[in-house]
Order: structure tokens, then sequence, then C-alpha cells
């Protein structure tokens, strides 16, 4: 069992953080107090590799497996890559990419792959609904094929990239009668006729990723846009996503925790009250020592998913339990650090204020920490 990255990874770790200091970090407080996309810093990503990571080089990628895609996500958010920058990124890449890469056909991957790399084209997914959260399998889109064409009818809530998107891999029920095995996957063209962003979300964080309600309205897609077969949307996307959109998705939080940290160290040496820095105070201290702790922790779980997914290990339980702790840890370690800036923390001179707004998704979003909880209990314990 060996734990140490290899020299290769830890350089990549360091060029990574170091991009984000400098090409992303400077223009997070513009951008999130505009709720802007940062596009010239995404162009920079995607010159840079990091938007396709995962994929093949002969699609535009960097082949660079589950691992690394988790150590520059988590190296990009330690560096003070913003958070929403990170969550575009992740329904980019993980969640609007992943599936095509393991369930398309040839065609699918050559014409969509190399733009997803290159940043070129924005992809995102749909799957939650108005009426269709948590219970995913009640979806109400409808999917009716009409000679070699689909129509969709329906509408998408709450979904990443939705206003800058150029695709979005659109879950619909093609058979209703079969619950979730009637699920299929499209991959459908913003400039398909039907297709509209009805409107854009005004959320509490991660500001600078936008977020929309999609409609589609007797939207006509090609057949051959179908995403693997009839019936293996849910099940099948699912299958191919759900690691890593549990595992490596959330790998920005680790960063953004190991962020956080060392603004609160910087911040509790400096600010002195009673006539010493309040980092010399126990209660401050214990707190910046818990911190760490999460922090180890978190990463860990992150790696060892990211690790097992390189190997072929199925990773369903440990995909959970990461999910839940290292997002519950990251709003934990960002409300401790609110708590340690004090009034400082509450007002917009100082990110921590922030990264407590952007770190609550994390609880709720990919499967809320509730769901995640009922995995993890269901699996341990089984049907009884």
């Amino acid at each position: 069992m060996d734990f140490e990255l290899s020299q290769e990874q830890k350089a990549f770790f360091k060029e990574v953080k170091e991009f984000a200091e400098k090409e992303i970090a400077p223009f997070t407080e513009e951008y999130d107090r505009n709720s802007e996309f940062f596009w010239d810093g995404w162009k920079k990503m995607g010159a840079m590799g990091l938007l396709g990571l995962p994929f093949p080089e002969e699609y535009g990628g960097s082949d660079a497996g589950a691992l690394d895609t988790a150590i520059a996500m988590d190296a990009f958010a330690a560096g003070g890559g913003d958070a929403g920058v990170s969550l575009s990124w992740g329904a980019h890449t993980i969640i609007g990419a992943v599936p095509i890469w393991v369930m398309g056909t040839e065609e699918q991957k050559k014409k969509y792959l190399p733009g997803i790399c290159s940043g070129e084209k924005v992809s995102c997914f749909g799957l939650t609904e108005p009426d269709a959260g948590s219970d995913a399998a009640s979806i109400k889109t409808t999917a009716v094929r009409d000679g070699d064409e689909y129509v969709i009818n329906g509408s998408k809530m709450f979904i990443t990239n939705g206003p800058i998107c150029d695709l979005c891999i659109v879950m619909a029920v093609t058979d209703k009668e079969k619950g979730g095995a009637g699920i299929s996957a499209f991959i459908v063209d913003r400039d398909t006729p039907g297709f509209e962003v009805s409107r854009e979300l005004d959320k509490m964080g991660n500001r600078t990723s936008p977020t929309a309600e999609l409609a589609f309205n007797d939207c006509r897609v090609p057949a051959e846009n179908l995403l693997g077969g009839e019936g293996e949307g849910f099940y099948g996307v699912g299958k191919a996503t759900l690691e890593w959109e549990r595992a490596i998705m959330v790998a920005p939080a680790v960063g953004g925790m190991e962020c956080n940290i060392n603004r609160c160290i910087e911040y509790a040496k400096e600010r002195k009250q009673f006539g010493r820095p309040i980092g010399k105070f126990q209660a401050v201290a214990f707190k910046i020592a818990e911190m760490k702790c999460l922090l180890d922790a978190a990463r860990l779980l992150v790696y060892r998913v990211a690790w097992m997914k390189d190997q072929g290990i199925p990773a369903m339980m440990e995909a959970c339990v990461c999910k839940l702790f290292v997002t519950e840890s990251a709003f934990k370690v960002a409300n401790e650090a609110v708590q340690i800036f004090g009034g400082y923390g509450y007002i917009r001179e100082y990110p921590v204020e922030r990264t407590l707004r952007d770190a609550k998704l994390g609880t709720i979003g990919a499967g809320t920490s509730e769901i995640q909880k009922m995995i993890i209990s269901r699996l341990l314990m089984g049907k009884f």
C-alpha cells in the first residue's frame, strides 16, 4: 500500500495550483459579484489541457486517468481557483462528457469530445426536473421515436452550464412502463429547434457557474444521438458516471479546504486581540487543527476512489462515503473559517464569506447528504 504521489504527480499538482493562483484567483471576487462566467479563464484551462484530462489523446484529451484528474481538480481549488469555475468544469468534463466517452459510439466521440476537451464546446447534463430531484427515476421528460428522430418534451431544472452549453446529455423516458429501466439518454445540441433556456437561476453560491432551467418543446433529435441503447440512460449512464461524480467531481472541495485553512493560519497569526495573535488562543488553534484532520481524511477518500476507478474496481460504497464526508467537511471548514475571521468573515472583504456560500451546494447536488446516508446504510445492511 503506497500513499505517496509520484514525482510527476507532485509536479502536476504544483503546476495546476500555480496556474489557478495566477490566472483564476485574482478575478474570482469580481466575477462572483457580477454572477459572470469567466470565459478567459475557461479558455486558458482548455489550452492547458485541464478540460479533457481523462479522455484518450485521439479525441483531444490527455489520457490522464481518474486519479490525475482528481489531483488537478484538487490543486486548482487549493490555488484559490473559483468554486464556480470548478463546478462548471466538473459538469462539463465529468457528467457532461464521461458518458460520451464510456457509452458513446465512435462517431459520437469524434464529433463531440475534441470540442469538449479544448473548451470550444461547453457540455452539461440534464437529469433533475422541477418535480424530480432525489427521486431521479420519476422524471417526466419524454422521448418518443418518430422515424429517424426522437421527439423530446419536458423540462430540466438546476442544470449547471445550462445557459452557456453547446450540448446537453438529456435523460428522458422512452418506456414509462419500465420505470428507471425505461429511461434513455440523448445528446442534444444547443441549436436543435425546440431546445430553450427558459430561465437562468440566481444562486446563493457558486455564482460564477451559470445555472438554468431548460425546456424541450417538440425537440427533434436524430436517432443517432441516442447514447447507448434505449433504456440505458438511468442505469447505464448512471453507472458510467456515478463514481466519477461522487468522488472525482468533489475533489475541488478538498483543495478549497486547504486554501481556507491557509487563509485561517495567516489571519490567526496577524489578527491580535487581548494583546496577542488570536492563533495563540486554544479556541482558535484547535479549530485549525480539526480542520486539518478533516482535510487529510477528505483527500485520502477522494484519491482512494480515483485510484479504484483507474484499477477498474467497483467503488459504489466508497464513492458515497467520499461524497458525504468530503462535502460535509468542506462546509464545516468554511463555517469555521468564517468563525475564525469573526466579523470580517461575514463581509466580502475576505473570501471566506464566499467559500461558505459555495460549500453548501456540495451537500445538496449529486445526491444530498441524506441520500448518501441512505445508500450507505442499505449497502451495509441490505434489505431486511
